[in-house]
């Protein structure tokens, strides 16, 4: 009598984790670069007393084996700063923080004090030979070409480096739109990077808020079935009882 309770809750939980997942891709609806996410579910069957008999069965639950990442390119929106950087396809800008390498698509870089080019948490940007980025006090006109070449009114300077990975899903948030990973990055040979333009978040909030409420709705449907179970052996309760007393 409790196997419909245990697989109904079982649903539940999923979907209680899975919106979760909506909830914080709305969150980061305008986060530069951000990248949508997705629960995976799949089958997970329990054999019982019945299943070795030939018309036996198993109980069958919901797990979540993991969450996906939609690593579709966002749509670039034009800001005319020249530290802002967008790549255009594959890639990510490698950064240097505290914890070690870590890579991101969100270009919106700016000069700390000594003139290197930074993220927005004051990490160093890297270039093609592993080093940061330094422009001299003096230098002013900032161009970036599509390959990430950068130059000033004294000549060039550095090419960002843009890495990508065999698999992207194997990258693992690591805080401030920064991802970390075991893999080794490869270099990108031909990037397309695109000065004074900035990626945006591919999460469509339209979109995120339909799944929301489907869960919603499906999650009050699993809890009116465990309510009709739970009177259902209520009843069988009084019925078994009332036979009994007689």
């Amino acid at each position: 009598m409790q196997n419909t309770s245990y697989i109904a809750l079982s649903r539940q939980s999923a979907l209680w984790r899975q919106l979760d997942v909506v909830a914080n891709n709305m969150a980061n609806a305008n986060t530069p670069a951000y990248k949508g996410q997705q629960m995976m579910f799949k089958e997970f069957l329990v054999p019982t007393r019945s299943t070795e008999r030939a018309i036996g069965g198993k109980l069958s639950f919901v797990q979540d084996v993991g969450v996906l990442r939609d690593v579709r390119e966002g749509p670039l929106t034009k800001t005319d700063n020249a530290l802002d950087f967008a790549i255009h396809g594959d890639g990510y800008f490698q950064i240097e923080t505290e914890g070690g390498m870590r890579y991101g698509r969100n270009g919106h870089f700016r000069l700390d004090q000594t003139g290197m080019l930074v993220n927005s948490q004051g990490f160093a940007v890297m270039d093609d030979r592993d080093q940061p980025i330094i422009f001299a006090p003096n230098e002013t006109r900032i161009e970036v070409g599509e390959d990430g070449s950068i130059s000033t009114e004294n000549g060039r300077v550095a090419k960002i480096k843009v890495v990508k990975f065999t698999n992207d899903q194997e990258l693992r948030n690591a805080g401030d739109s920064l991802f970390e990973t075991t893999q080794d990055p490869e270099t990108v040979q031909r990037p397309n990077i695109v000065q004074g333009m900035m990626e945006e978040s591919n999460v469509q909030p339209v979109v995120e808020m339909t799944r929301m409420t489907s869960i919603l709705r499906e999650y009050q449907g699993v809890q009116k079935m465990l309510d009709a179970e739970h009177e259902r052996q209520l009843k069988a309760i009084q019925l078994l009882s009332g036979a009994k007393a007689s």
